[in-house]
Parts: C-alpha cells; sequence; structure tokens
C-alpha cells in the first residue's frame, strides 16, 4: 500500500464515530455497562501497515468493514450492524484527482473522491427532469427515439447533446448538471441513438430489430433531426429555440453532419466537437480490432464492469461498449471520412475540445490558424472530456454559447429608418 493510499485511507476513518473496539470476551450487555462508568472516548486504532507494499500497491481497490454499537452516551453513533465499506483508489486515481484541484480551484473535483467510494450506478433522475420516447414511422420501420430532457426557460437556448459510439444520453449526465449551473436557464436534450441506450427500431409487424443496425452517417444525422423535431411538436413549439449541439466522439461527425446539412435551420447558433478529428481517428480505428481482442467480452455485473473501468481506465481512442465497435466496423470510415472539411465549413459557430493537440490534422491546424474555430485542450483529460472534467467542459461550452448568442446582439438602425423624421 502506497504512503497516498495510507493517507487517503485515514482521512477516511478518521471521519467514523470514535468508537472502541469490543473485547472479544466480553458481551454487548457487560460492554454498556462498564461504558457508564466512563465519559472517554477512546480514539479509533490506526489501520494496519501491509509490510509488503508492493503486492498492496499493485491492487487498486480495498474494503474495510466494522459494526458500531451505540449507547446512551452517544446519540449520534451509527445504528448497530452498519457497515462500512470502503473503496480504495489507487494512487494513480487520488493523485489525479488532487492534481485537478490544485490546478483548478474547483471545489466539485472534492465530490469525485467520495464517489469513489461507491460502485452503485445513479439515477437518471438525478441530472435530468423528463424522458421522451418519440415514434417516427419509416416505409420499412418504426424508430423510437428515447432522450433525456430538461425543458429550457423563456428564451432559453436548447443545448442538444449526442453521445458517442457503445455510449448513450447518460453520458452527458455529469456535464449536462454543470452546465445548468452555468446557464440555469437552458434546457438539455441528451439522445440515445438507435442500437444504443433506450432508443428502439421495429419493423413494420411491430417486432423489435435486433443487429445489426444501420448505423451510416446519413440514417444517424437523421435521426438526430428527427428526434429535436419530434420534441418540438411534442411540445407545441411554434418554432425551435436557439441551439447548440455538442458531439462527443462519434457524435461530432453527426451534429457536425446536420450543421452542415442546415437539417435544423436558423436556430443552430453553433456546434461543439469533443475529442474526435478525422486524421486520427482514423489511424486509432486501424488498431481497434487488436486492442479490443484484450479486452473482456461480459462483466458479472454492472457494478464488476464499473470496478473493472476503474481499474483499466480505457485510452484515449478507445470507448466503453466493446461489441458495437465489431459490430459497426465497416462504418468507420463513412462515420469519419470528411469530418474536417465538414467542421470547417458549416454555418455556424465552431468549437472543438481534445485532450491533445497531437490530435489535430492538417486540415484543422490551417483552419485553426486561420482562426476558423475556438480550440480548446484539455491535456490532463482522457476520451471522455465530458465526464473526466464536467465542469470545465461546461464552462467552456456556455461561454462559447455566450459568444454565438445572436439575440444579445444590438445592431445598428438601416440608412432607411435612420432617414425618417423621428432620426432626424
Amino acid at each position: 500500500m502506497s504512503d497516498l493510499q495510507r493517507s487517503f485511507a485515514k482521512v477516511k476513518l478518521a471521519g467514523l464515530p470514535a468508537e472502541p473496539p469490543l473485547p472479544p470476551t466480553v458481551t454487548i450487555e457487560e460492554n454498556q455497562l462498564a461504558e457508564e462508568d466512563t465519559d472517554e472516548l477512546q480514539a479509533l486504532p490506526e489501520p494496519e501497515q501491509d509490510e509488503d507494499s508492493s503486492s498492496a500497491s499493485s491492487a487498486s481497490s480495498a474494503s474495510s468493514t466494522g459494526t458500531i454499537r451505540p449507547n446512551s452516551k452517544h446519540l449520534f453513533a451509527r445504528p448497530t450492524g452498519f457497515v462500512y465499506l470502503l473503496y480504495l483508489p489507487s494512487q494513480q486515481e487520488i493523485t489525479k484527482v488532487l492534481t485537478r484541484t490544485s490546478i483548478q480551484g474547483a471545489t466539485t473535483d472534492l465530490s469525485l473522491l467520495l464517489a469513489m467510494t461507491s460502485l452503485n450506478p445513479l439515477p437518471w433522475t438525478d441530472y435530468f427532469t423528463q424522458e421522451y420516447y418519440l415514434d417516427i414511422v419509416h416505409p420499412d420501420e418504426t424508430v423510437i427515439h428515447h432522450a433525456y430532457v430538461k425543458l429550457p426557460g423563456p428564451k432559453g437556448p436548447l443545448f442538444v447533446l449526442h453521445h458517442g459510439a457503445g455510449s448513450s444520453g447518460l453520458s452527458f449526465a455529469l456535464f449536462a448538471a454543470e452546465l445548468l449551473k452555468a446557464l440555469p436557464n437552458c434546457g438539455v436534450v441528451s439522445v440515445d441513438a438507435r442500437g444504443h441506450g433506450e432508443t428502439v427500431v421495429k419493423t413494420p409487424n411491430g417486432e423489435i430489430k435486433g443487429e445489426p443496425y444501420d448505423l451510416s452517417l446519413d440514417v444517424l444525422s437523421s435521426d438526430l433531426t428527427n428526434t429535436v423535431k419530434l420534441l418540438q411538436a411534442r411540445l407545441g413549439w411554434p418554432e425551435l429555440p436557439n441551439m447548440v449541439l455538442v458531439g462527443h466522439s462519434l457524435g461530432g461527425p453527426i451534429v457536425t453532419d446536420v450543421a452542415w446539412k442546415g437539417t435544423l435551420g436558423h436556430s443552430v447558433l453553433g456546434y461543439a466537437v469533443l475529442d474526435v478529428v478525422e486524421g486520427s481517428a482514423m489511424d486509432a480505428l486501424q488498431k481497434m480490432n487488436s486492442y479490443l481482442a484484450t479486452r473482456p467480452k461480459t462483466f458479472p455485473s454492472l457494478a464488476s464492469g464499473i470496478e473493472w473501468q476503474k481499474q483499466h481506465p480505457f485510452s484515449h481512442f478507445a470507448q466503453q461498449h466493446l461489441r458495437t465497435y465489431l459490430m459497426t466496423e465497416h462504418y468507420w470510415e463513412n462515420w469519419f471520412t470528411g469530418l474536417s472539411r465538414k467542421f470547417l465549413e458549416a454555418k455556424g459557430g465552431k468549437l472543438l475540445i481534445l485532450a491533445g493537440t497531437d490530435r489535430l490534422d492538417k486540415e484543422l491546424m490551417i483552419g485553426q490558424m486561420q482562426g476558423k474555430y475556438q480550440l480548446q485542450v484539455f491535456p490532463d483529460a482522457g476520451h471522455f472530456i465530458q465526464e473526466d472534467q464536467p465542469a470545465r467542459t461546461a464552462m467552456v461550452v456556455a461561454d462559447f454559447y455566450h459568444r454565438n448568442d445572436r439575440s444579445a446582439l444590438v445592431l445598428p438602425p438601416k440608412v432607411g429608418e435612420m432617414l425618417k423624421p423621428e432620426h432626424k
């Protein structure tokens, strides 16, 4: 066990009630009688030091359990039978969080350390207020689009979020929560692509379609447009609010294609692409099959999958759902070819957030030098930028919206208006 891990464990144990351990030969009743004769509290014993630090440091998690028995002197002690389960992060994980805290001064990173004590999944209602199932009937299929939603306030903007391959709309949960802190009046729509999350495709007979799904760029781009328009019709909006499209990984080419085609009209103020560019994506995908061969195909439970992910963080080009990559290999070139050109040509503000400058290809480097788009680099983030640094990502996206918000512009009067008597 490393010194940093021991320090973390001591901090966690120091917050527990200061109850002395019970002698093994003393019953609960005898112990309570003895405690009535003294008001002194003994400190918890220091955790035992591992002699074999090399073997302890190789494990990235540990658990400790203890039973606390309250008495009349300690009314705020934890009840009998309470079990403490302590997840002990690896030294690398703790160092990363502490480094981020010291660099950014973000108090939200402290919650990351506390969140490491549990592997239980959190409900989506902690981050969104509603979910919608939106049906659209095509000649050969019916698609039931699913989206997590927080509706905008009066004249508030709408942020449309699209996840990457193998993820779901919930990959933007932390980001959405932080964005709502920065822009309380805004709305958020985080979609599930077909073959992901809760979105379902049915045959004309009403049977649910299985694999393989049509995940071509044109289909996914059309799905995103349809989801937004179906939501507009469901809510009775006479027109779409001002929107910012945000796409992570595969979602980047999708939102870029929507903006490039103009299928959502002039309501799109701009679009943001998170950690994907054409050149590096194509290079990385060539290595994907060999990479996936080293990964488990299944996990016995959701918690075990989360634990494995924490112990084996994915590299910058890999994603969570391995099966999705294997069944979509023939779409990879279709997704990313021409991305840089479309990104630079589409109308609206342009934001590119990367985890490293090495991802820029030639077209984007030239475009960046010409000032055609805003570039932000988070060198201490992994591929899932919006999950690794949700607060920082939300701040950048919120600032991007402010700089492209047309409602904030005050245009000078036209020449004809200036010549009218009231202007003389």
